[in-house]
């Protein structure tokens, strides 16, 4: 759409963004409107509601406004806030570490591995130590897949084993093993202090003790994971949220293929 009122407007919203001096939108632009929620070990009263106020500004934020709170139970009091961020951040010199591949949907990703690979590709998949969450593995390797993307195992030129939750990083490497996994992918939803970075930790360090750590792809996913992480721990590629069997099939495949 071009020309009249629209054009006008959308120059004037351009010529307001700095992306130098980035800050959160909320009705107009650079307003620094900001929705947080946080609860605080304190009894539910006038004094509780002024305190949330006083951590805000100490946040950063002006005009703090507690739009909702509640006892969660006795001695512990819930906020719903908002207030007006008065930080701002450069987005211009941000640069994210990210998973270098060609993303490809299932049958494109079948073919690739068909013309380059001519085998199929082994991948063992599990939610480790006690962490019993399986909704981010059952997501990348069920048949059923997630969202509209088909998981691993509906792949024709890919074997998937998918062990569950709370699988340990011994049996897990054992079933690695067992049946010459190509790639191994740990979902780690369970972070509560850090408990997730011990894990894999622990999984790096035994796969080298074997001499197996350069013999397979070493995948990571979850929702506090990110690529940058999984390579400062030793592994080959992370991915965090919105990530489907695409993106990681797509990876791994790439990979062993620029490993021949």
């Amino acid at each position: 759409m071009s020309g009249g009122l629209y054009s006008m407007e959308e120059k004037d919203f351009d010529r307001s963004l700095d992306l130098t001096k980035v800050k959160p939108y909320g009705d107009t632009m650079n307003d620094g409107k900001t929705q947080i929620s946080f609860t605080l070990p304190v009894p539910c009263n006038d004094e509780a509601i002024e305190a949330a106020k006083q951590l805000l500004k100490k946040m950063g934020f002006e005009n703090p406004q507690i739009v909702y709170y509640k006892e969660l139970t006795k001695g512990f009091t819930f906020f719903n806030c908002y207030g007006s961020s008065i930080h701002t951040v450069d987005y211009t010199l941000i640069k994210v570490p990210k998973v270098e591949s060609t993303v490809m949907d299932m049958h494109e990703t079948d073919q690739f591995i068909k013309e380059n690979l001519g085998r199929k590709i082994v991948v063992v998949g599990a939610s480790t130590g006690t962490d019993a969450h399986t909704v981010g593995i059952d997501a990348i390797m069920n048949m059923k897949g997630y969202a509209g993307h088909y998981g691993l195992e509906r792949y024709e030129m890919i074997d998937a084993y998918n062990l569950g939750s709370q699988v340990t990083n011994e049996d897990f490497i054992a079933k690695a093993i067992e049946l010459n996994a190509d790639v191994l992918l740990v979902s780690q939803t369970v972070t509560q202090k850090d408990v997730h970075i011990k894990n894999l930790t622990e999984l790096v360090e035994m796969l080298e003790a074997d001499g197996l750590r350069n013999k397979m792809i070493l995948i990571c996913g979850g929702p506090r994971l990110s690529h940058e992480l999984a390579k400062e721990l030793g592994f080959d590629a992370g991915f965090g949220m919105n990530s489907y069997a695409d993106n990681v099939a797509s990876y791994f495949s790439q990979e062993l293929v620029n490993r021949i």
